[in-house]
């Protein structure tokens, strides 16, 4: 069966698609364990079975402690990449499992408080001698080092491949696979971007190429709705670039992106846009980052946020120094952790590794409630 589901692949599949029956996994044991799954099932499977995916339910996407239960969370943006990614897979003629796969991993390293909190945990580790902090770096970290009591899920180069290259911040018309990459590639670009402020690469695959550009396809018109939800912004104010080319609603600028990148990416060795569309796409980030992002409305929390993160993170770091037994860094996240794990990291990675795994209220309920910020009440916009 599972010959007949690869060979079917390569019947039927576009030649740019990675087929199943060339993953490749740093321990090959497939013959110790058979399996009926296709090798990026498998990633799938073993990435939604995972502690750090459970935690997505409680990880901030954009807006935090806003008392509002219609606003999208970590877990709700995943889900929405993965959807978009393997619909354009589909008329591409790529591999769906593995756009699953990358889709479903390619946030879990995000810490407390979404990329707010990413920017003051990058702080603190450069501070220890930890490096630059990247979500994309961590979710690797946390796939590859931590789980499974740090054994790890043993995923497929191209799986680990396409969640490192994810950059939803970086934005071109056009992007191609760097193909070819081998596992000594992987893990050299994973140092260097350990090293590097703002570090960007291409994926291997098509597969990943899709889900980079899924993960600003699903994002861009959301967040709009939300802070429209709240308040932040009208429907009205959307630039008129925006709205003619692409839409004003959610749904309507979701199908106009996906249509334009699958008319302007089939047949062809790249993933992209037509120049139109990515014109009104740039102007749209530039409009959300103006009026959402920075919106001083929603960003009253932040000083606590932050005080709390270096308050937490100098603590985790002396009770490591004085092997403080009763610290939760010991109870909550390395009892049971393999003896490789802590001989190869140093104190501040440990404290990285714990603090960028916690979700929001666990993150907040390490603190005396003095210190916590207070949850803010906002209008509900239908």
């Amino acid at each position: 069966m599972k010959q007949s589901l690869d060979q079917r692949e390569h019947d039927q599949r576009s030649p740019l698609s990675a087929f199943s029956d060339n993953a490749v996994r740093r321990t090959d044991n497939t013959h110790q364990d058979p399996d009926y799954r296709q090798a990026f099932c498998v990633d799938a499977d073993r990435i939604l079975n995972s502690l750090a995916y459970t935690r997505y339910i409680d990880k901030t996407q954009v807006f935090s402690l806003i008392k509002n239960d219609h606003l999208s969370h970590r877990v709700l943006h995943v889900q929405l990449v993965s959807r978009i990614a393997r619909t354009i897979g589909r008329y591409l003629g790529l591999n769906e499992d593995l756009i699953e796969a990358v889709s479903m991993g390619h946030d879990i390293g995000h810490p407390p408080f979404g990329h707010d909190g990413e920017r003051i945990l990058s702080q603190l580790t450069q501070k220890h001698g930890a490096g630059f902090f990247h979500h994309n770096v961590q979710s690797i970290q946390f796939l590859e080092n931590i789980e499974r009591h740090g054994r790890g899920w043993n995923l497929t180069l191209q799986t680990l491949d396409g969640i490192l290259c994810h950059n939803g911040e970086v934005h071109f018309r056009q992007i191609k696979p760097l193909r070819n990459k081998s596992f000594a590639d992987f893990d050299t670009t994973l140092e260097w971007m350990k090293k590097t402020e703002k570090p960007d690469q291409m994926p291997m695959t098509s597969e990943g190429c899709v889900v980079r550009m899924a993960d600003t396809i699903a994002y861009i018109g959301r967040d709009f709705e939300d802070a429209i939800r709240l308040g932040l912004i009208t429907r009205e104010d959307l630039p008129s670039i925006c709205a003619s080319t692409l839409g004003n609603s959610n749904g309507t600028i979701v199908y106009t992106l996906v249509t334009d990148l699958i008319a302007n990416s089939m047949g062809t060795p790249h993933v992209g846009f037509s120049e139109k569309i990515f014109e009104a796409l740039l102007a749209f980030k530039t409009f959300n980052y103006d009026r959402i992002y920075k919106n001083p409305l929603i960003k009253s929390h932040l000083n606590a946020v932050e005080t709390i993160y270096h308050h937490l993170f100098e603590k985790l770091l002396k009770d490591l120094d004085d092997d403080n037994q009763k610290s939760s860094i010991y109870s909550r996240f390395l009892k049971g952790v393999s003896r490789e794990y802590r001989e190869k990291h140093t104190h501040a990675e440990i404290v990285r590794d714990f603090l960028s795994g916690m979700t929001d209220s666990f993150f907040l309920n390490q603190v005396p409630p003095s210190m916590r910020p207070c949850h803010m009440e906002m209008p509900l916009h239908v």
